[in-house]
């Protein structure tokens, strides 16, 4: 008899196969998130990204438009370029030299008389383009060359996502982190979008919101969830929030979205934030975080100030190496709601090998799980026709 954790088998959650078919059906056939617009700048800035199982990267050509290619040396297939950097005015293999231009046009091929004396057609072994597109200040690439469009992925949840304006905002980059998580990458989505435990695992550290008045829903395979401020802490929001706001009054409240399959937006009055699910192996994920506040001349001594009493924990965010409070034995009582989520999802991961594990009734704030495992098993569904 197969073991079900809700709509799935365990085995979605464990097996290498599962989540090898994910990596082909799911993460290498819709928008995989790169970076930011600011990320590449200037013409031959460049950064790549793993969407499932092609490594793309974007470049900005000399004519300061952005281009995706796979990063792939059409000669023997070694990785072209590293995770994120500048050129001059043409991309290298560290292999054999073969050199394309900022285009994808192979432009150099060394000892080419020598190695190939009847000649090569370098016009012919130009770069394999990938889909790059800009959505929300944010940079998102494609496998295929010619996808369905960026804004029709996510134009039916994008009215959902609240009145934050990211491109005009400015990150502060003592927040960004990277961690990872031993659970699958589904138990985390899972967290993020679990309604029901807001009240309870994180009574202590998300005190500020009414979960109890939260609304949520899906678009699509995309959810999206806002919830209010209590009336205590809304009475006196100004004072209340750390740092200059990012939406105008009377606009109030958390927009936590997880956009397919695993983006997750974090904005409120005072900061906009990205939360990027990667998946490492069937039991391993990596988070990235990244986040913006308001672009507000003359408030660089406060931002120093956050710096000197620690307010990335007020913040809301995940603490980054060295963090004091990240180091606590005891996940339950560090103050952070990031540190309670990931004990809650490895916690999740390791009772899956238990052959005891029997999942109970699903409450109706628990509904968002079901949904999500369903939008899962359509889409690969569909993928495999």
């Amino acid at each position: 008899m197969t073991r079900m954790y809700h709509l799935m088998p365990v085995e979605a959650y464990t097996s290498q196969d599962w989540f090898d078919r994910e990596q082909e059906l799911i993460f290498s056939r819709t928008w995989r998130y790169a970076g930011f617009v600011e990320d590449i700048p200037e013409p031959g800035h460049y950064i790549s990204v793993q969407a499932g199982l092609n490594n793309i990267f974007i470049v900005m050509g000399r004519d300061h438009r952005l281009r995706a290619f796979h990063n792939i040396c059409r000669h023997r297939g070694t990785q072209l370029i590293r995770a994120v950097g500048k050129t001059q005015k043409a991309l290298t293999c560290p292999y054999h030299d073969w050199t394309y231009d900022l285009e994808g046009n192979l432009v150099s091929v060394p000892d080419e008389e020598r190695e190939y004396p009847n000649g090569i057609d370098k016009s012919c072994l130009g770069l394999k383009p990938a889909a790059v597109d800009v959505w929300r200040g944010m940079l998102f690439v494609h496998p295929d060359p010619n996808p369905p469009s960026l804004a029709a992925w996510f134009g039916e949840v994008d009215p959902h996502l609240g009145p934050h304006k990211p491109e005009e905002l400015v990150e502060y980059p003592e927040a960004r982190s990277s961690y990872e998580i031993k659970a699958n990458w589904k138990i985390v989505v899972e967290n993020y979008i679990d309604v029901y435990h807001l009240s309870h695992l994180h009574s202590n550290t998300l005190y500020m919101y009414d979960h109890a008045k939260a609304k949520y829903g899906w678009s699509g395979p995309h959810y999206h969830f806002w919830e209010p401020p209590t009336e205590e802490y809304g009475a006196n929001l100004e004072k209340n929030l750390p740092a200059p706001r990012v939406i105008p009054e009377p606009h109030a409240g958390a927009w936590v979205p997880m956009l397919f399959p695993g983006i997750g937006l974090g904005a409120s009055e005072e900061s906009w934030n990205v939360f990027i699910i990667t998946p490492l192996g069937p039991n391993l994920t990596r988070i990235e975080n990244r986040s913006k506040v308001a672009n507000v001349s003359g408030w660089e001594y406060q931002k120093q100030e956050w710096s000197s009493w620690g307010f990335w924990k007020d913040f809301g965010g995940p603490k980054y190496e060295g963090d004091d409070v990240a180091s606590e034995d005891d996940p339950m009582a560090s103050g952070d709601f990031t540190a309670e989520d990931i004990y809650a999802c490895e916690q999740q991961q390791k009772s899956l090998a238990s052959p005891f594990l029997e999942i109970g009734p699903a409450a109706t704030g628990e509904s968002p799980i079901t949904n999500h495992q369903r939008a899962i098993l359509e889409f690969m569904k569909d993928q495999e026709k």
